[in-house]
């Protein structure tokens, strides 16, 4: 039995290695929250949600069991994300050369 993934939605970050938080939805009946998209010196992974315990470091409060599924929700909120991406980079040129073109025209 393989998950689905049937929703992603991703919030960007400012931050200097998580680059973005993916909300999922797994077979239209299960949420995870608070993905983070990472990048390091090798590419783009993602890491799941833990909680900071105050002895023993961290904890993991959700996380697939195999890799087979890791790969699946993997690919999914990198794909997603690299969509986001582009979308952001396009109006950022636009609204740059709409800045530009009323500069030329208050030169002109």
């Amino acid at each position: 039995m393989n998950i689905q993934v049937t929703e992603v939605r991703i919030r960007p970050a400012n931050e200097e290695f998580v680059k973005a938080y993916a909300y999922n939805c797994f077979d239209d009946c299960f949420l995870v929250h608070d993905i983070r998209v990472i990048k390091d010196p090798t590419g783009l992974f993602i890491s799941f949600p833990n909680r900071t315990q105050s002895e023993s470091g961290q904890r993991d409060i959700a996380f697939p069991v195999n890799a087979e599924t890791r790969k699946i929700i993997e690919q999914a909120v990198l794909a997603e994300y690299e969509k986001v991406v582009a979308e952001v980079t396009q109006f950022q040129a636009r609204q740059n050369n709409i800045r530009h073109s009323r500069h030329r025209a208050i030169l002109a």
